[in-house]
């Protein structure tokens, strides 16, 4: 069993090439595995846990920025140093808020992905809120990985009607 999302491992596949003669498999989604395929296997469940898990990590993250902010005001450190610190956790939730919505619905560029990793990990309450939202309508990533995987089905059943039999028996004429 794969250990982030409950699904066996060989069903973790992509719709690429390679991907079996039954067709292509699913992408497993984190928390979810394939469950979001057809709805099954404890999916509402899962939703109603994973957004009320991302809105109680984010409250305990906005906790323990508040003890930083206890921290700064305990450090005398001025209302200059203070208002920019609460600026930018604002900023880069909001920006790692976007980027992270974003994510699901289309697939992240890597460079880009690599290059705001350190604004993301400062806005991680945005991410953490992005993916609590995203939970009450739907797994997060649902819709794009369900595109994917409809577009890969739908090219996977036009090139299997389009061969017809064994190419070995046919007669030569």
């Amino acid at each position: 069993m794969s250990d982030d999302n409950g699904t066996p491992d060989g069903t973790a596949g992509s719709a690429g090439p390679g991907a079996g003669a039954s067709g292509p498999r699913p992408e497993p989604l984190r928390f979810f595995g394939t469950t979001w395929v057809d709805h099954d296997n404890g999916y509402a469940a899962r939703r109603a846990g994973v957004a009320a898990g991302s809105l109680l990590a984010a409250a305990a993250a906005c906790l323990v920025l508040r003890f930083a902010y206890q921290g700064l005001a305990l450090a005398n450190s001025g209302a200059f140093v203070t208002l920019l610190v609460v600026v930018m956790f604002a900023v880069c939730s909001a920006l790692a808020f976007r980027h992270t919505w974003d994510g699901f619905s289309k697939r992240p560029d890597p460079e880009r992905q690599a290059s705001l990793r350190g604004l993301l990990a400062i806005g991680f309450v945005g991410s953490l809120l992005a993916y609590f939202f995203r939970s009450l309508t739907e797994a997060p990533g649902e819709k794009l990985h369900r595109e994917e995987y409809e577009r890969a089905r739908e090219q996977h059943t036009r090139r299997a009607t389009r061969r017809s039999g064994n190419p070995k028996k046919r007669r030569r004429s």
